[in-house]
């Protein structure tokens, strides 16, 4: 300056780190329930899918053909969403051992919702399309909750605290 002093040096502010993981409020901080949250969103869009092509295939295939290859179609999807965006897990590493894995979990919810439709017409023989639908959807809420378990605690377990 002037008076032959130098400029006071400027202090710069340390910047602030930010932890790798976000931390959540609330049951959110709990890994379970943001998984049960996003495994729901897909569990919704693959349940209109497998309901859409049950009903389209209905009338060609019968209920338990139809429900068979509805759910079969839709497990590939549904695995690989689980896989990406409930429990977190990219890349090509088990991909195949995870779908094959994946289609063992989709035989058990299909015992669960073929049993559900071999009750209906043994108490209904002269079920509609819409008692079909009633009964499967039902016996599907059973289905995700073996679903979600058998997900988290065997196939994906390497990635249950995500």
């Amino acid at each position: 300056m002037r008076d032959g002093t130098s400029a006071p040096a400027i202090q710069e502010t340390p910047t602030r780190r930010f932890p790798a993981t976000r931390h959540y409020r609330g049951v959110l901080r709990f890994p379970v329930f943001r998984q049960l949250l996003r495994f729901t969103g897909v569990g919704v869009i693959c349940t209109a899918a497998s309901l859409g092509l049950y009903a389209l295939l209905r009338p060609w295939l019968g209920a338990q053909l139809a429900n068979a290859v509805a759910l079969v179609l839709t497990s590939l999807l549904n695995t690989a969403l689980n896989r990406r965006l409930t429990f977190k897990i990219a890349g090509g590493q088990r991909r195949t051992r995870d779908h094959l894995n994946g289609l063992v979990v989709i035989a058990v919810a299909l015992v669960i919702t073929g049993s559900s439709l071999g009750v209906l017409h043994w108490f209904n023989p002269d079920a509609t399309v819409g008692d079909e639908l009633v009964a499967t959807t039902l016996s599907g809420f059973l289905a995700t909750a073996v679903r979600f378990s058998m997900l988290r605690h065997w196939i994906f377990r390497r990635a249950r605290h995500r």
